[in-house]
């Protein structure tokens, strides 16, 4: 994006992250056609065409700046709250120097200085009334707007087509496996992908496509249950990671996913056609067979290649064994 002249904006980096990973032609053609240093409006215009959750201005910023606002505010309050304060803590002070002062204190005096304090008191009072119901509102405000942030923030985390997490999510839990000296011992990673999935978009276009994609995904989230973490990593490819599981029941996992989604007929709800059978390749690859996160992802994708190469439609595991022929060829 530095590269490109394109401004690290929330709503930017979705876009550019949908053009490196999408099949979808036209997506690409239109984007690698603005060049370097496009304007913000050419990437909102495209964004706002093959997006469907890009704004002009993202939600997130526009809560960024309310609470910007808000706190500003409260700042304000806070201020003139003080102001005023210190006027009323002189007057008391200038009171009690002119009561010093007066030698024989006449009723009249006490009666104009008991009218001084009370209304200086009543004023002080009534305002200060007013600026707590303003940062009680402030405060509202604000618990709203986090509340708000909160939301885009996990948005920010999720794949608009499948919703399931996206590839930013994924890396951040991926790394997370490798945070302690024991933590990686029982986790494995499973990489699938969607056979001839380019054919088929081509075939039918891309509305099929999402939808295939949509199917993919909530075929694995029905079979692996909510519990499990599973993403869209780009294009066609989804990934899965197992806590607490053995290389066998991994194994075992990731061929209850394969036959799960072999055996599910793919129905156009819109027409009711059948557009026949998908299926899917995975690679596998135990955490602790890898020396972290980027090592983990590059053994298993080099499963899954290696599955789509013996034919597709079949799950490929890394193992130690293989390890050790990989190290024998590489000398």
């Amino acid at each position: 994006m530095r590269e490109l002249g394109i401004a690290s904006l929330p709503r930017n980096y979705e876009l550019v992250y949908r053009f490196l990973n999408s099949s979808n032609a036209t997506l690409i053609r239109e984007f690698a056609a603005l060049g370097r240093r496009p304007t913000q409006l050419q990437l909102d215009a495209i964004g706002r065409k093959f997006l469907p959750h890009h704004h002009h201005v993202s939600a997130t910023e526009q809560s960024l700046e309310g609470v910007f606002d808000e706190m500003l505010k409260m700042i304000r309050m806070f201020k003139q709250d003080q102001t005023k304060l210190a006027k009323y803590s002189n007057l008391l002070g200038e009171t009690s120097a002119r009561m010093s002062a007066k030698g024989a204190v006449s009723l009249d005096f006490l009666d104009d200085l008991n009218k001084v304090l009370s209304s200086a008191t009543v004023d002080t009072m009534e305002k200060s009334k007013v600026i707590i119901q303003q940062m009680v509102e402030r405060a509202s405000e604000l618990a709203r707007l986090k509340s708000e942030l909160e939301e885009y923030k996990r948005l920010s985390s999720i794949d608009p087509v499948t919703r399931l997490s996206n590839r930013r999510a994924f890396d951040k839990r991926l790394a997370a496996i490798y945070d302690g000296p024991q933590t990686a011992t029982a986790h494995a990673l499973l990489v699938a992908d969607i056979d001839h999935f380019k054919a088929f978009n081509d075939t039918y276009g891309h509305q099929v496509g999402d939808r295939v994609l949509s199917a993919t995904a909530a075929m694995m989230t029905k079979t692996l249950g909510s519990e499990t973490f599973l993403a869209r990593t780009g294009g066609e490819e989804f990934a899965v990671i197992l806590d607490n599981t053995s290389v066998e029941e991994a194994r075992t996992t990731a061929e209850r996913l394969r036959v799960v989604i072999e055996s599910t007929p793919l129905i156009d709800h819109n027409g009711g056609v059948d557009r026949g059978r998908i299926t899917i390749s995975l690679g596998l690859c135990m955490a602790a067979d890898a020396t972290g996160p980027d090592n983990l992802y590059n053994r298993a994708d080099a499963m899954l290649y290696d599955a789509k190469k013996a034919g597709r439609n079949q799950v490929k595991t890394y193992t130690p064994k293989l390890k050790r022929m990989l190290g024998l060829l590489r000398r």
